[in-house]
């Protein structure tokens, strides 16, 4: 991030971890306020509310109370993610569907939530696909209809709010 965030609240789902943590570091560094939901405590003292996005409903009411907190938001960036590689056949229906769940579903009910103060600050929402949202490979049925499934959200959603 090069440009000064100038204080902008940033919710940052999986910012504990991997890509999550490394935005929450660059929102830091820029001037940003993170705002963490994750099921793990993230680095610093960074401002969070525990929260398993595999729960759509629990994850679109940690997003409210975040947002109450921070005072709006500014952006969105659903950076949290799983995955369990195997054949369809060889990879448990709980676990399939928690993948879908975690990548899609949650990322839909965290934009839902926040959209009210998106809407007031101009904000912006920054979804993370993967090559493999627009490229299927063996052994990755579910991450791969996760990740197909956020692009298309992610194209239907800019449809939706062009011009708002």
């Amino acid at each position: 991030m090069s440009r000064d965030m100038n204080g902008a609240a940033i919710l940052v789902t999986g910012g504990s971890s991997g890509l999550g943590a490394a935005v929450v570091t660059a929102v830091t560094k820029a001037g940003g306020r993170p705002y963490v939901l994750d099921r793990q405590p993230p680095a610093d003292g960074v401002p969070w509310v525990e929260c398993d996005l595999a729960d759509t409903r629990a994850a679109e009411a940690a997003t409210r109370q975040l947002a109450e907190q921070a005072g709006g938001l500014d952006g969105v960036v659903t950076a949290a993610g799983m995955d369990v590689p195997g054949k369809l056949a060889d990879v448990p229906g709980e676990t399939w569907e928690r993948i879908v769940t975690v990548d899609l579903l949650a990322t839909a009910a965290v934009v839902r939530a926040a959209l009210p103060w998106l809407e007031r600050s101009h904000g912006t929402v920054v979804t993370v696909a993967s090559t493999l949202g627009v490229k299927a490979v063996s052994d990755a049925t579910a991450y791969c209809a996760a990740k197909f499934g956020v692009v298309g959200f992610t194209r239907a959603l800019a449809a939706e709010l062009a011009g708002t």
